[in-house]
C-alpha cells in the first residue's frame, strides 16, 4: 500500500521537524519523570517499604514515559507532518509478517549468546521460578516499551530523516539518536554504548527498505523480554524480576556485567554478524520492495 503523501507537512524539511521533535521528546519524558520523582519522594515520606516502592515507581516511570512518547508521535505526525499514524510504519501489507522475523531473531541471537557464556562458563542459572502477575506485568511493560520506542525512532525520526538524507545516512542519525536516548541509563560502559548504536542499526535496517514498524517491534520487545524476563539478565542497565535466576562469572566485557548481556563482546559480535546478513539480503532483493 502506497503512503499518501497529497498534504504538505507543516515544516517542509525531514530533519527540521526529527530536530524539533527530539526538542520536544526531551521535554516531556523530562517532565514525565519529574512528576514520577516527585511520586516517588511522597510515597517515601508515606513510609512505603523502599524497594517495593522503587520497584513500582520504576514500572509507573516507563509507562508513562511510553505513555507520553506515543502521544507525542502521533500528534506531530498528524499536525507537523499532516500524515495518518498508520504512516508511521503500520501499514498492513506483506511486511506485517516480519514481525515474526524479527521476533525469532532475538530468540536466536539471545539463545547463541547464552549458550557461549555458558559453555564458556562465563554464565549458570541457580533457581527458576515462575509468577504469573511477573509474567503478565513483564510482558505488557517490555511490549508498551517496544512500540512506543520503535515509534519515536524508526517510526517518527527515521522516517523523517530519511526525507532529507540517504537511507544509510538517516539509519546512522538515527542509531545515534537511539544511543543518546539511552545515555543515561545505569551501569553504562564503552562497550554497551556501542552496542545500543549496533542495535540502532539493527532495529532500523528493515526499516529503511520496507518503511514498515513490524520487524523492530518484533524483536525489540522479545530481545527485551527474553533478555531480562526469561534469562535474568538485566536490560538495558535495568534489573527487573526475572524467571530465571542467573549467576555471572568473569570479565563484564565478556558477560555484560550489570547492563546486562547488550554490555557483551559476545553481543557485539553477534549483532554485528546480524546486521551484515540483513543488510546483503535487503539489498539483494531491494528492487522487488515496494516504492514510497
Amino acid at each position: 500500500m502506497a503512503i499518501n503523501n497529497s498534504r504538505e507537512p507543516l515544516i517542509q524539511q525531514g530533519w527540521l521537524r526529527a530536530i524539533i521533535f527530539c526538542a520536544a521528546y526531551i521535554l516531556v519524558t523530562y517532565i514525565a519523570g519529574f512528576v514520577m520523582a516527585g511520586a516517588f519522594g511522597l510515597a517515601a515520606a508515606g513510609g512505603a517499604k523502599p524497594a517495593a516502592d522503587i520497584q513500582t515507581i520504576t514500572l509507573l516511570a516507563l509507562t508513562l514515559v511510553a505513555i507520553v512518547s506515543v502521544s507525542l508521535t502521533i500528534i506531530f505526525r498528524i499536525y507537523v507532518d499532516r500524515q495518518p499514524v498508520a504512516s508511521l510504519g503500520f501499514y498492513q501489507h506483506k511486511h506485517r509478517n516480519d514481525a515474526w522475523v524479527g521476533l525469532l531473531l532475538a530468540i536466536v541471537l539471545l539463545g547463541l549468546g547464552s549458550l557461549i557464556l555458558y559453555f564458556a562458563g562465563n554464565l549458570r542459572w541457580t533457581d527458576a521460578r515462575f509468577i504469573g502477575s511477573e509474567f503478565f506485568i513483564a510482558t505488557v511493560l517490555m511490549l508498551i516499551i517496544a512500540v512506543s520506542e520503535e515509534m519515536v525512532f524508526r517510526g517518527y525520526l527515521l522516517n523523517n530523516l530519511m526525507d532529507s538524507f540517504d537511507k544509510r545516512l538517516a539509519l546512522l542519525i538515527s542509531a545515534l539518536l537511539f544511543t543518546v536516548a539511552h545515555a543515561f541509563n545505569p551501569n553504562l560502559t564503552v562497550l554497551s554504548i556501542i552496542n545500543l548504536f549496533l542495535g540502532g542499526l539493527l532495529l532500523g535496517i528493515n526499516f529503511i527498505y520496507t518503511r514498515t514498524l513490524w520487524f523492530a517491534i518484533g524483536f525489540h520487545f522479545s530481545w527485551n523480554f527474553l533478555q531480562g524476563y526469561v534469562l535474568g539478565f538485566a536490560v538495558s542497565g535495568l534489573g527487573e524480576d526475572n524467571m530465571l535466576q542467573q549467576q555471572l562469572k568473569g570479565s563484564p566485557v565478556m558477560t555484560g556485567g550489570q547492563f546486562g548481556f547488550e554490555g557483551s563482546i559476545v553481543a557485539t559480535g553477534l549483532m554485528l554478524a546480524a546486521i551484515a546478513l540483513f543488510y546483503f539480503v535487503y539489498e539483494r532483493n531491494s528492487k522487488n520492495l515496494p516504492t514510497f
